[in-house]
């Protein structure tokens, strides 16, 4: 149980490198969500269908402009509104530690370290769980 939202939080994790995605997963599960982790926006969709996550992680290899494109596909796909978060991990968008927020509650992140990137996952998903 995550204590930080009151609930088990379901993550899907949308990475497609399997050594990375495999990690993220484990580092997460052993923060206590629960875990989902796919390679692309088809298997993300039809894991969305069987079982929505609280917060969708995407971390795709790709020009910036194509992965907010392919982040945005899997949340209509999906049939997910805009209550569902979606954090992007990227090495190309943002300057070094920093993050920012998109319109259409999308997060754009690129943590120095897994500490930070638990950390927006735990701010993130609070303000979902109050809008819930």
């Amino acid at each position: 149980m995550n204590g930080n939202t009151g609930h088990t939080s379901r993550i899907l994790v949308v990475e497609d490198v399997q050594e990375t995605r495999d990690s993220i997963k484990e580092l997460l599960k052993s923060d206590g969500y629960q875990v989902d982790a796919v390679p692309d926006e088809d298997e993300a969709q039809d894991k969305i269908e069987r079982n929505p996550p609280d917060l969708i992680l995407v971390s795709l290899d790709g020009l910036p402009e194509d992965v907010f494109a392919s982040a945005r596909r899997i949340r209509q796909r999906g049939g997910l509104t805009e209550l569902t978060p979606i954090v992007i991990f990227s090495l190309d968008t943002v300057p070094e530690g920093g993050e920012e927020e998109l319109k259409g509650n999308i997060h754009v992140t690129m943590p120095d370290n897994f500490n930070q990137l638990r950390a927006l996952l735990t701010r993130v998903l609070r303000a979902a769980s109050r809008t819930h």
